[in-house]
């Protein structure tokens, strides 16, 4: 027996059309194709302003996919033996780990990662 894609949670907050020709439409925007390894120019930074006094590396202008992303983001978190987040564009590593991180990445084959 198929099952019914239940969506009805993704249109909460759409009001009721009579139209029978209307058709529902999210603003979901689409996620870029992920360059590879080659092209991505990643940006490694430290911060430590609004974090509360925590250092953090900061890699940034990865384009690709939320789960590419993701999966970068353990790899570095798991490699630097340390916690982190991969959100919004950006991978956070816990700590001042730029020198590893840029190291770690170009072993991978970013070799545009400064």
């Amino acid at each position: 027996m198929a099952t019914k894609k239940n969506d009805w949670k993704e249109r909460l907050n759409i009001v009721y059309s009579t139209n029978p020709d209307f058709q529902y439409s999210t603003d979901e925007m689409e996620e870029n194709e992920t360059l590879p390894k080659q092209q991505q120019k990643l940006r490694v930074s430290i911060e430590k302003n609004h974090r509360g006094g925590k250092t953090v590396t900061i890699v940034r202008n990865f384009i690709g996919t939320s789960d590419d992303m993701k999966e970068l983001g353990k790899l570095l978190k798991t490699k630097c033996g340390v916690g982190g987040s991969a959100k919004e564009g950006e991978i956070l590593i816990q700590g001042d780990f730029k020198e590893k991180v840029i190291e770690i990445l170009k072993k991978e084959g970013y070799t545009q990662t400064r």
